[in-house]
């Protein structure tokens, strides 16, 4: 399946590319181009916030040379059965946000175990109010301290389809395992490294409005 997945994402990127740039292509900044650019060595969370739909295909186009597997909640499913096949053979990973449903966690893993990249919105719905980044749940963080992958975070600013060029902005990449403080408790390390996590993604929006 993993095949599949590669061949359609790549599809997508080669058939929507020019359509893309025309109605919601992003201007891409970096922190630290030579640290983290447009293309991610081996397995990686790519964390951004979450403004609208269209995220995930600017998430896509911007690290060009990898098959991202996005995180999804069930109410995309729930649009329609067409958007639930369309979300299937993206590859993308269904969380049941209403039952605190872990069962993702596990196969985020397995694609990370593989060398593989996921992309998650840790908001946990779109937000619309884009200068003002919500609490992120803390299973990302989760995820990274089991995984071992290094977390890449990403701010966008969401324009998309407007005459003002979406603006996007990739972090350097920090592995949680680093800031685990081992005089904490594993809860307290998690909370601490999510609120880490979304300082650091404030923190790029502050760069790019700068811009």
């Amino acid at each position: 399946m993993s095949f599949l997945f590669t061949f359609i994402h790549w599809f997508i990127k080669i058939t929507g590319y020019i359509p893309y740039l025309i109605c919601c292509g992003s201007k891409i900044f970096f922190k630290n181009k030579k640290v983290q650019g447009r293309h991610v060595k081996g397995k990686a969370i790519i964390v951004s916030n979450h403004i609208e739909i269209w995220d995930y295909a600017a998430m896509m186009f911007a690290f060009p040379t990898r098959t991202l597997r996005c995180v999804v909640a069930e109410v995309m499913y729930d649009n329609s059965p067409l958007m639930a096949f369309f979300l299937h053979i993206l590859g993308a990973i269904k969380v049941n946000r209403d039952i605190h449903d872990f069962e993702f966690i596990s196969k985020c893993n397995k694609i990370l175990s593989r060398g593989g990249v996921v992309n998650i919105y840790p908001e946990a719905k779109v937000n619309k109010e884009n200068n003002n980044v919500r609490a992120f749940s803390p299973s990302t963080v989760y995820l990274a301290l089991e995984s071992g992958a290094p977390i890449i975070p990403v701010y966008t600013s969401g324009k998309y389809f407007k005459k003002e060029k979406n603006r996007l902005i990739i972090g350097q990449p920090f592995y949680a395992r680093e800031l685990y403080n081992d005089e904490l408790s594993q809860a307290e390390n998690i909370t601490a490294i999510t609120e880490k996590l979304r300082q650091t993604i404030i923190q790029l929006q502050n760069e790019i409005e700068k811009k």
